[in-house]
């Protein structure tokens, strides 16, 4: 599978809500990011919209199907498109990846739209890859976002 082919999976995963199995991309050791400010270089000393290992992206998997999680009920529809995906670089560990992501999202009978640029690293797993770590950058990160009730 090309790194292409692998974003074009995740996405369907997250756009056919397959959590659990978009949740098993990612390795043990993996970081998810979603930086507040443009450019920001540091996830631990200045401010993150999101920054999750793999232990919090499994708790939020697991909330987002818990049945109690009335915040989140009911869960949102999307449509993830993944562009102009480029290979960075790339060596025997990982490959990194950039591409530009655009979200629809529709929940409680409202519609919003997301755009982001997104790197990606990605560790070589036989004939596929799993994600060592997901940066989102968002276009309107620094403005007001409203909850972000989805996964990017």
């Amino acid at each position: 599978m090309s790194p292409e082919q692998f974003l074009y999976h995740e996405a369907r995963l997250l756009d056919t809500q397959q959590l659990e199995a978009w949740l098993d991309l990612f390795t043990e050791d993996a970081t998810y990011w979603v930086p507040l400010e443009r450019g920001q270089e540091d996830p631990i000393e200045t401010s993150s919209i999101i920054y999750d290992d793999r232990t919090l992206l499994g708790l939020r998997v697991a909330q987002a199907r818990h049945p109690r999680a009335h915040a989140r009920l009911p869960l949102a529809r999307t449509v993830h498109q993944v562009g102009n995906v480029t290979v960075l670089n790339e060596d025997k560990a990982e490959t990194r990846v950039s591409s530009v992501l655009q979200v629809i999202e529709w929940r409680n009978e409202r519609q919003r739209t997301w755009g982001a640029l997104v790197e990606h690293r990605l560790r070589r797993t036989g004939e596929s890859f799993r994600i060592a770590r997901k940066r989102i950058d968002l276009v309107n990160s620094e403005g007001e976002l409203n909850g972000i009730a989805i996964l990017f």
